[in-house]
């Protein structure tokens, strides 16, 4: 089985979504199934495909595309379609949501589905960008033939803001998070003396919620209820959000107590974990929560928002905060109920493990080529009575 595996995005920096593309491969040379693994990335990602493990079977493409929004989109309608039929895919994989033609493809495909930003929280892109990615987000729904759902919210949220016909065809998958085996020997943090930190991982987006965390850093060192020496480590990359957060440090005077990190390796990431006094994440919403999970499998307290997202993937191991009322406050009190509480140990999160996964997207990549062999009546057979099964599991 031949998979491709698009993974072209704006980001020159590892980022969430880059991550999950990278896992995914992972977990699809683990098969003896796989015979070739294609992943393609944009020109100013190359740097990031070389911490992939060497593999004969795998293969990296660079797409002809510059860095804007357009010629992204235009390339995954256009150029994806024949990069598929050139290197003989069985399947293709879009590791988020892009333009799809899906008349152009010659085999199945499959979207992986994180989170439905564009109608949760349109304020994450602004207006009128927002009502531009609602649009390819349907566009990109309708027209492959699978969608991943990364967790059971973003499935339940799928099934709220599109028509049966695309949500029928959704599945979960979550996202494979492992223990890091490399921790780096140096710290990433600069100028850092041993002094405790507080740690954010989290792109400057609105869903974020960066601006209430500072707050409530800055009212924990006024209120001299941690270490004036505390600081604050917010690892990820540059958004919408950024001037507004840079701005608050300034007028806050957090300047020599904030650091912004970005493209941490992930032994880096490993060091930021294991000695932080506590990863905080305030977020509004999520689709998943990668740092919620890294940050437990090792052994570092969490405090973070009481959102569906986190309550999946944290189970009863976090700190749970309701952003009611005076979120500051509340949020300030758990970190110092939290910080007060012995070092957590490591914990197992097999839910997510690659071995796991990878043998349920082998089962999905199955099905889509089995049903495509089908004959056109025998696939609407089956479609027909997907639709049944589904209408009765709704009564």
């Amino acid at each position: 089985m031949k998979i491709l595996i698009a993974a072209a995005s704006f980001a020159s920096q590892i980022s969430g979504l880059q991550r999950h593309a990278f896992n995914v491969v992972r977990c699809l040379l683990q098969l003896q199934e796989i015979s070739a693994v294609h992943v393609v990335v944009a020109p100013w990602q190359r740097a990031l495909v070389e911490d992939l493990d060497p593999d004969p079977r795998l293969t990296v493409h660079i797409a002809d595309m510059e860095q804007t929004s357009l010629s992204r989109n235009v390339w995954y309608y256009r150029e994806l379609p024949a990069l598929a039929a050139r290197v003989r895919a069985d399947i293709v994989h879009l590791t988020f949501p892009m333009p799809v033609d899906g008349a152009s493809f010659d085999c199945p495909t499959v979207v992986t589905l994180h989170d439905l930003y564009p109608y949760e929280i349109p304020q994450n892109f602004g207006f009128p960008k927002c009502i531009f990615n609602r649009l390819v987000l349907q566009q990109c729904l309708r027209n492959v033939d699978s969608i991943a759902c990364v967790s059971e919210i973003t499935d339940v949220l799928l099934r709220r803001y599109a028509p049966a016909s695309t949500w029928r065809k959704a599945t979960r998958i979550y996202n494979c998070v492992e223990p890091e085996p490399l921790c780096a020997m140096e710290s990433p943090i600069p100028g850092w003396l041993g002094e405790p930190f507080l740690l954010c991982v989290a792109q400057h987006r609105r869903n974020k919620n960066i601006p209430l965390l500072l707050r409530t850093f800055d009212r924990l060192l006024q209120r001299k209820e941690i270490d004036r020496e505390t600081k604050l480590v917010i690892i990820g990359i540059s958004g919408p959000e950024s001037r507004r957060i840079h701005r608050l440090v300034s007028d806050l005077r957090l300047g020599e107590q904030v650091h912004f990190l970005e493209g941490l390796s992930e032994p880096e990431l490993q060091w930021c974990y294991g000695r932080c006094e506590a990863l905080i994440t305030p977020s509004i919403t999520e689709g998943f929560g990668l740092p919620v999970a890294e940050a437990l499998l090792a052994g570092c307290r969490v405090v973070c928002s009481d959102i569906p997202a986190f309550r999946e993937v944290g189970g009863d191991h976090c700190c749970f905060v309701s952003l009611r009322g005076d979120a500051e406050e509340v949020l300030a009190e758990a970190i110092v109920t939290t910080l007060q509480q012995p070092s957590k140990a490591p914990i197992s999160l097999p839910q997510f493990s690659s071995s796991l996964l990878a043998s349920q997207y082998l089962g999905l990549y199955r099905g889509l080529i089995a049903s495509a062999a089908m004959p056109h009546n025998a696939r609407f057979s089956a479609s027909l009575h997907a639709a049944a099964q589904g209408s009765r599991a709704e009564g």
